[in-house]
This record gives C-alpha cells, sequence and structure tokens, in this order.
C-alpha cells in the first residue's frame, strides 16, 4: 500500500512540474518583444528605371546655379576643400548636420550638392535624412512622396524613391543634372524609431557604388538624437554653423555630440566677412538674407 502512495505521489509532483514549465515558457512568450521584421532589401539597383520629375527650384535658395557669382565661388571653394580631404581619407559619404535650427544645414547641403555636380561628370545622390521636417524638395520644387521615411519603413523600394529632374534643355537647371534625390517622405515626430534600425546603412551600402558623392540633409544634432542614428551610415560629417548667431558654445557642443563620427570641420553660414579669432574650420560669404 505504501509503495502504491508513493507512487502517486511521485506522478502528482512531475504532473505539477510540466505544468510549472509550461506556465513560465508560457509567461516568457507572452513577455517577448513583438519583432516586426522588414521586408528584405533588395541589391540590385538600376537608376535608369528612377522616376523623372520637373522640378522647379527654388533659385534664391540655390545661388550655386548661377554661372558667376560670390556664392558660387564660396561653395567652389568648399568643394575643393573637401576634394583634398578625400586625398587624405576615403570619404564618399558627407552628412551635413547643425546644433539648433535655422542655421542653414539645409541650404548648405543642397548647393554643396549642386557645387559638386556642375562642371563635372560627377553622379551626386542628394539625401532629405531630416524626416521631421525635411525642406529639401521644396528647394528643388520636387515630389515629397514617397521618400526615406516610405523606404525606411519598409513600404517602398529603393528605386521609387529615388528620382531625377527631366532632362535639362540649358540654363540654370543644368546645374542639376547629375543630382539624384531622395526626398523625406511623409514626415514624423516618431522618425527616431525608424532611423535606428540598419537600413539606412544598407541603402550608403547599396548605392554608394553609383555614385561619386552623397551628401545627407540630417536635423540639428541637438534638438533630436537622428542625426547621430545617421551619422553611422556616413564617411563625414560637416557641421554648420551661422555667424553672429550660433553661440560659440553650442557649436562646442555640437562637435562633442559627433565624438565617433570623422568631422571636416564647420561652415559659417551668412558671415560677411572672416572671423578673426578663426573659430570655424570653414568660412561661407555673405547670403543676402536669402535663406530657405
Amino acid at each position: 500500500m505504501s509503495r502504491i502512495y508513493e507512487a502517486i505521489q511521485r506522478a502528482d509532483r512531475e504532473r505539477n512540474a510540466t505544468v510549472e514549465s509550461q506556465v513560465k515558457h508560457g509567461i516568457e512568450a507572452t513577455s517577448a518583444p513583438c519583432v516586426v521584421e522588414l521586408p528584405e532589401i533588395k541589391s540590385d539597383l538600376d537608376l535608369e528605371n528612377i522616376a523623372h520629375h520637373p522640378w522647379k527650384p527654388f533659385e534664391a535658395s540655390l545661388p550655386t546655379l548661377a554661372t558667376r557669382g560670390a556664392s558660387v565661388e564660396q561653395f567652389r571653394a568648399l568643394r575643393s576643400r573637401i576634394d583634398q580631404l578625400r586625398i587624405q581619407a576615403a570619404i564618399k559619404t558627407i552628412l551635413v548636420s547643425s546644433g539648433m535650427p535655422s542655421e542653414g544645414k539645409t541650404f548648405i547641403a543642397a548647393n554643396l550638392a549642386v557645387s559638386m555636380a556642375r562642371g563635372s561628370a560627377n553622379r551626386i545622390l542628394l539625401i532629405d535624412g531630416d524626416l521631421r521636417r525635411g525642406t529639401l524638395h521644396t528647394l528643388l520644387g520636387a515630389p515629397n512622396e514617397p521618400g526615406l521615411t516610405e523606404y525606411l519603413s519598409g513600404t517602398a523600394d529603393l528605386t521609387n524613391i529615388m528620382q531625377r529632374n527631366v532632362k535639362p534643355t540649358g540654363g540654370a537647371m543644368h546645374g542639376i543634372s547629375n543630382v539624384t534625390f531622395i526626398s523625406a517622405g511623409l514626415c514624423s515626430e516618431n522618425s527616431s524609431e525608424i532611423v535606428v534600425s540598419r537600413r539606412m546603412e544598407e541603402l550608403i551600402a547599396i548605392v554608394a557604388p553609383q555614385f561619386d558623392w552623397i551628401v545627407i540633409d540630417s536635423p540639428p544634432v541637438l534638438a533630436v538624437s537622428d542625426a547621430i542614428e545617421l551619422a553611422r551610415a556616413a564617411d563625414a560629417v560637416l557641421l554648420v554653423a551661422r555667424a553672429a548667431t550660433t553661440p560659440f558654445d553650442v557649436a562646442q557642443r555640437t562637435l562633442a555630440a559627433f565624438a565617433n563620427s570623422r568631422v571636416l570641420g564647420f561652415v559659417l553660414n551668412a558671415a560677411s566677412e572672416v572671423p578673426r579669432n578663426q573659430s570655424y574650420s570653414y568660412y561661407y560669404g555673405k547670403d543676402d538674407g536669402q535663406r530657405p
């Protein structure tokens, strides 16, 4: 009789252990994070299949479309300086950022891309990485959707978000004939949730063989964290400060924020003369108040 009792107790213990194991695994399964797998990125890219649109650029904010002038020369000087730095280290993808809003980073990014494209066979890719308040499409007079947001969230493929201007017949529009553009797309305050993925780095890895230069406009780094994440996909960072507006401590904090990136230097935007203390590495001439 005692043996039967012991067998019943042993069976109860084994049954309880099984139930406890199932409950434990059930809890672990329900508490596990829900991972949404994004569509696989296609590595093949045919630039002949991207869309062409009749861009209508805002020429007041794109002075580099002109054939001559102070702005044209200043951006040529900036372009030449970056070319020299390229000799020292491999640089193709440049992230343009600033510390705070309204310092002119979008203006610098757009005109640097146009300057790089003019008078050469360089193929330029300009990307609007400001997924919160992207405005590059306004400067170019180009469609905004679909764009980078849709690609990073997995709702559009790479070919669909890339665009070019229709073949120009001459004049100022000839300056952007070698520029391919990826707009920001549908902007959102939750952009930090999608820029942290590896898809931006994968995007750059796919398009890099097709272009000579890639310029990425990003949000101000002291306002949001997106620029730090985007910088992981870039070879170098070009910072922008605004003359007589950007405090020196803000410039210092901006530089410190990109401590893990290769920083090329600062462009001092909207300056009427070179600062005597040489606080910034670059200088950009007076823009007569014409801002995007």
